[in-house]
């Protein structure tokens, strides 16, 4: 059942019928048997993962298609407006024609019509339109791009039952952010499909899971899931061997008195009992793989610099003074707007495209290896997967080759697939693997979780973590990038700008973090201000018991001691950041680091409260505690 406020999210392994399901919803499928129920009056709304073309209109015009009643509406009255002005005031018409337009009005308004040219602006510069964009023809579009206009197009329609099927597919991150910040607010249900875990926790209260041809549904989000399949397994193996004993048990009597006439009642009572006992079933699981991947020749402390590099193409001006350093075990995300020269960059690291101006340095024993979205071009068709990796991983076992090739979705006879039969999506997914049985020591991977499920992006998060190389890589899965990244280059406006820590880091302090950590906290002298309709901060403060007033004054001296404490170890972690040990090292540093941002905010959340209650208004010189 799903409620008219639902946020769900519909997971399960590649092929269990999740796209099956939605078409279901969205009556574009028919059950076998069984039945569908909806509530009167509702609408759906389903966007496929791929494949929605769109043409004959600008984008703007395309998005505003969706309005064509409110704009019928807008033009009727219109229509009426002139009518009125034409008619004697007097006249029974223009009564009738009044009438009309008041009620017309009073519905547009209702319905928000005077905002709909906002609306559309709001949600195609969320989905990465820029304004100069708008007024080109669909048409022009590649089919990611496509995508979005559908997506934007069912957004502000607004169905009560959204359906969306891998919907950050085509989505930078700038993007997936605004439309998880959309969904949050959506007024109605959605289903969705993603892979992506972080955009399921923060969007989805329900997970309905296909397992065993079968859905199973679990309350809260996409990591409480996981706890809860967890606890369910539990209790199915723990009721499948409690069952197993009771069978055992049965048999057991039943074969010891089968041929005792004393004892023929009981027999057939406990073989009633076998014939009557629904038997339970342990579905087999998808083993978590561990498989260790060969770890490359160590490179110098340096293994790349950019120094004043620029990159033209003809008049379009992609970088412009770009400089930067690269240091051995660096796991570096490229972060920006589609189009912002993310892949231009990774290309330029690999010697693939030439500098237009400045210098690139690669360090002693750097040894790049590039994984390009169309890598796949560069396979032989005619080979067999199974053999093709056999070739490359030759100490490898037929069972490990094949178990891992399961991993990125290659199960049962498609490994004896030829590369040449294989979607691009499938050859991508078969170089990236190639690539990790024999990697350099030097990465550098562009859009590498595209076309992975969450069991194949574990699989690769778990090779690169393990990694003793340098990785920088492109990706738009937020939960691989804060799991992954030790730092962040933001690629935009022709500069690359470089943040430590991961995304949740950098978005941190892009936010400005790092400017309020710098600030010292005081406790103001005076309490503000108050109008005549507000109850004055020393009326609340003579309220409190003198005992519960001494206990909050000691406990902000407390938290004023741990918020010093806390920007001193930040900042520790910040310098030691800024040089390089190990990868280990880095990791622990970060992890550190992102630990003190947390107990900091819980910090300054909690003396803010307190100071409040005791008549002051916290401020951390001039700026508000967050």
């Amino acid at each position: 059942m799903i409620t008219p406020r639902d946020r769900v999210g519909l997971v399960g392994a590649n092929g269990t019928g999740k796209s099956t399901v939605m078409k279901i919803l969205a009556g574009l499928e028919t059950l076998d048997y069984g039945s569908l129920s909806t509530a009167k009056g509702i609408s759906a709304g389903y966007l496929p993962q791929d494949g929605l073309t769109l043409s004959g209109q600008t984008v703007f015009a395309e998005a505003m298609s969706v309005f064509s009643d409110l704009r019928d509406m807008e033009q009727e009255m219109e229509d009426l407006t002139g009518r009125m002005s034409e008619l004697d005031h007097s006249s029974p018409e223009y009564d009738q024609v009044a009438d009309r337009y008041h009620r017309i009005q009073h519905e547009f308004q209702m319905r928000d019509g005077y905002a709909i040219e906002a609306q559309v602006g709001t949600v195609l510069s969320g989905l990465g339109f820029p304004k100069e964009d708008w007024h080109r023809h669909t048409d022009e579009f590649s089919g990611g791009w496509q995508m979005r206009i559908a997506l934007a197009k069912l957004l502000l329609q607004q169905p009560n039952l959204l359906l969306l099927d891998e919907p950050t597919n085509h989505l930078d991150l700038e993007a997936r952010n605004w439309l998880e910040e959309y969904l949050t607010n959506y007024p109605h249900a959605f289903v969705l499909i993603s892979h992506d875990r972080y955009f399921l926790d923060v969007t989805v209260n329900k997970i309905a899971e296909i397992w065993n041809k079968r859905i199973h549904l679990y309350t809260g989000n996409y990591e409480k899931f996981l706890g809860q399949k967890t606890q369910r397994l539990e209790q199915l193996q723990a009721a499948f061997r409690n069952q197993r004993e009771r069978i055992e048990q049965l048999e057991i009597f039943i074969n010891r008195f089968r041929y005792t006439a004393t004892k023929a009642k009981q027999v057939q009572s406990r073989i009633k009992e076998l014939e009557k006992m629904e038997r339970i079933e342990i579905p087999q699981e998808e083993r978590t793989i561990h498989f260790s991947f060969p770890q490359p020749k160590p490179s110098g402390r340096i293994v790349a610099q950019f120094a004043g590099v620029a990159k033209s193409y003809g008049q379009k001006e992609v970088f412009r003074d770009v400089s930067f350093m690269i240091e051995r075990g660096d796991r570096i995300a490229l972060v920006g707007v589609n189009g912002a020269g993310k892949s231009t960059l990774i290309k330029l690291l690999a010697g693939v495209e030439p500098l237009t101006q400045g210098e690139f340095r690669l360090g002693h024993n750097s040894q790049p290896d590039y994984f390009a979205q169309d890598q796949y071009k560069e396979l032989n068709p005619d080979a067999r997967i199974l053999d093709d990796l056999g070739q490359i991983s030759t100490r490898s076992t037929q069972t490990e080759l094949r178990s891992l090739l399961g991993c990125f979705l290659f199960s049962a006879d498609d490994v004896f697939k030829r590369i040449g039969v294989l979607s691009g999506g499938e050859r991508n997914r078969y170089a990236l693997l190639r690539m990790l049985l024999h990697p350099a020591n030097f990465l550098l991977l562009d859009e590498p979780t595209n076309h992975l499920d969450i069991r194949a992006k574990d699989v690769l998060l778990a090779a690169l973590s393990d990694y003793t190389g340098t990785v920088v890589f492109v990706s738009h899965d937020r939960y691989f990038i804060d799991k992954l990244a030790t730092r962040v280059f933001h690629v935009g406006d022709g500069q690359v700008e470089v943040y430590p820590g991961n995304y949740e880091d950098y978005l941190w302090r892009k936010q400005g973090g790092a400017e309020t950590l710098q600030k010292t906290v005081s406790l103001p002298s005076e309490a503000p201000p108050t109008n005549g309709n507000q109850k004055s901060a020393g009326a609340q403060t003579k309220r409190l018991n003198p005992i519960k007033r001494k206990q909050m004054e000691q406990r902000v001296h407390e938290l004023e001691a741990d918020i010093h404490r806390l920007e001193a170890g930040i900042t520790e972690c910040e310098a030691a950041l800024q040089t390089f040990v190990s990868a280990e090292e880095t990791e622990r540093r970060g992890r550190e680091l992102h630990q003190h941002r947390r107990d900091l905010q819980n910090r300054l959340s909690e003396w803010e409260h307190l100071s409040e209650a005791l008549g002051g208004t916290p401020v951390v010189e001039g700026i508000k505690a967050p």
